[in-house]
């Protein structure tokens, strides 16, 4: 049965929509640059069906989340994790971030370690840079005057493997969001959330990411050394949720499992 439902939380400066499924120990999942709940879709299902309470919010900005953008944080956007934690059940949570979205996920567990029971990074970068062609093909996914077929060319260079299908992700895309996200973690040294402060972590790493080089996710899991894991998926790149779904799920899930 669909147990999915929305409900809105008051954040530290305005409301959170919040899609909320299952019950049992919160798993609350954060998305990519400029996008929004709705890549979680199968992940979270997913999970409620393995006896987790899925929390997703709306990032700042997208849907009924607030709109409040200037001058945003790392910080900020820890806070309104961290409100969302509170308001749904209280915590401590597995906090799952995707791409830009595991940038934030070490913040909360930097920020607010109470909150945070565990740090699931899907696609984990921000240490070692793209190539120039990598980082241009992402700028340009965030440009509105490109042609279709220009745009839709982007996305597969930036996020996805050889061979997999990029229109599933030709829509979703938020350029105002996704600015005021760059200047937030332009905010703050990489060195302050890198660690993802006392939290245990897996790592989730896509062999064909050319957004999140491999480089940063062994470069984690050696520095965190007890404290991180790796799983690598094959076939997917800087997308990786709906390129293996499967895969993904999986492996979040027997995290989770052993860890419960």
């Amino acid at each position: 049965m669909d147990d999915r439902r929305t409900e809105m939380v008051d954040g530290p400066t305005g409301p959170l929509e919040v899609h909320v499924q299952g019950e049992g120990p919160a798993v609350l999942m954060i998305p990519s640059l400029g996008r929004g709940a709705v890549d979680f879709d199968r992940l979270a299902a997913d999970v409620a069906r393995a006896g987790y309470r899925a929390l997703v919010p709306e990032p700042r900005g997208i849907s009924r989340s607030n709109d409040v953008l200037a001058d945003m944080s790392m910080g900020d956007l820890a806070d309104d994790v961290a409100a969302v934690i509170d308001a749904c059940g209280g915590g401590p949570a597995t906090v799952i971030g995707h791409a830009f979205g595991n940038r934030v996920a070490r913040m909360v567990a930097t920020a607010h370690p109470d909150r945070v029971d565990g740090v699931i990074l899907l696609a984990c970068g921000g240490l070692i840079p793209p190539s120039a062609e990598a980082s241009a093909a992402l700028l340009a996914v965030f440009d509105p005057t490109l042609p279709p077929d220009e745009h839709l060319a982007a996305v597969r260079t930036a996020f996805f493997a050889p061979g997999n299908d990029p229109t599933v992700w030709v829509d979703g895309w938020h350029g105002d969001v996704a600015a005021a996200q760059g200047a937030a973690t332009r905010s703050t040294p990489v060195e302050v959330w890198w660690a993802a402060g006392r939290a245990d972590v897996l790592v989730v790493q896509p062999t064909d990411d050319v957004i999140a080089a491999v480089a940063n996710a062994e470069h984690i899991v050696a520095l965190l050394d007890g404290r991180a894991t790796m799983v690598v998926v094959p076939g997917a790149g800087h997308a990786l949720l709906p390129e293996q779904p499967d895969l993904v799920s999986a492996a979040v899930v027997e995290w989770l499992d052993d860890r419960r």
